[in-house]
């Protein structure tokens, strides 16, 4: 039996503004619910950052002074914002960032998928952070979600906020997965979803995904022309990161999206 319930999220959507701090901002979302162990955890991790420092991938960051956030992501209410907004303005900063992404600790290992709680937690940091021209969630999972708020609801929210969703679909124990994410996850114009057979493919898979979304988008864009550049205040307890550019809504409303919850065992298989 279903359960539904009313979540009235207040979200402030702002598009990208002229004068942008940067040409991108990449939510790298990584599923670390209970079917991944550990050995399949250090796989995505160590993956992830071997991505990052693909020629191709960190020339493309370089050049979109691009700005980076990492979310480990599992159950409802356990989603972690791991690396907070980090610049990739230079080579040693994407060096920082991937030595970053090998070393992050696991903050979970037992517990269910809510794929639309990761979701809510990558836009919510990309409508609270920096200004940048184009925002992009990077979402990986190796299952359907089945706990917390329905992915696919989430897709006008995406829309509004001019925010694409790309993901990778790892199929060792879903053999179907890539279309359900085709389906409930995925948005935004050109959103693409990269199919990983088993864990083993991750890395080439996650290096092929990040060159298509970054390296390929960033070489098509032309830059804009020069805005002042603001300065970066530093959060406290992190001097090394950079506060995000908070943008200035000029007056939007907030708008409320009813959204349906469903129990672990309501979720759709495909």
């Amino acid at each position: 039996m279903r359960i539904k319930a009313r979540l009235f999220a207040v979200v402030c959507l702002a598009l990208p503004l002229p004068g942008w701090a940067c040409d991108l901002a990449l939510v790298l979302a990584v599923d670390v619910s209970g079917s991944v162990d550990e050995t399949e955890y250090r796989i995505q991790m160590d993956g992830l950052a071997a991505g990052l420092r693909d020629g191709l991938v960190s020339e493309a960051l370089v050049s979109a002074q691009a700005r980076v956030t990492l979310i480990q992501w599992s159950g409802r209410a356990r989603q972690e914002i791991s690396i907070p907004w980090t610049p990739t303005r230079t080579f040693d900063e994407v060096e920082a960032l991937a030595q970053a992404v090998e070393t992050a600790p696991r903050p979970w290992r037992n517990f269910s998928t809510a794929l639309g709680e990761a979701l809510l937690l990558g836009l919510s940091q990309i409508t609270e952070g920096p200004a940048c021209k184009r925002r992009v969630i990077d979402l990986s999972g190796d299952g359907p979600s089945n706990e917390g708020v329905e992915p696919a609801t989430l897709k006008s929210l995406m829309r509004q906020a001019d925010v694409t969703v790309n993901a990778i679909a790892i199929e060792q124990s879903e053999p179907d997965l890539t279309a359900y994410f085709y389906e409930h996850v995925i948005e935004g114009e050109g959103a693409f979803v990269e199919t990983a057979r088993s864990f083993r493919d991750y890395p080439e898979k996650i290096r092929r995904k990040l060159v298509r979304e970054v390296a390929r988008k960033t070489a098509s864009i032309q830059p804009p022309q020069q805005a002042p550049k603001q300065a970066l205040p530093q959060p406290s307890g992190h001097a090394s990161l950079p506060q995000p550019i908070l943008p200035v809504f000029g007056g939007r409303k907030s708008g409320l999206q009813e959204i349906t919850l469903g129990r672990a065992d309501s979720a759709k298989q495909f």
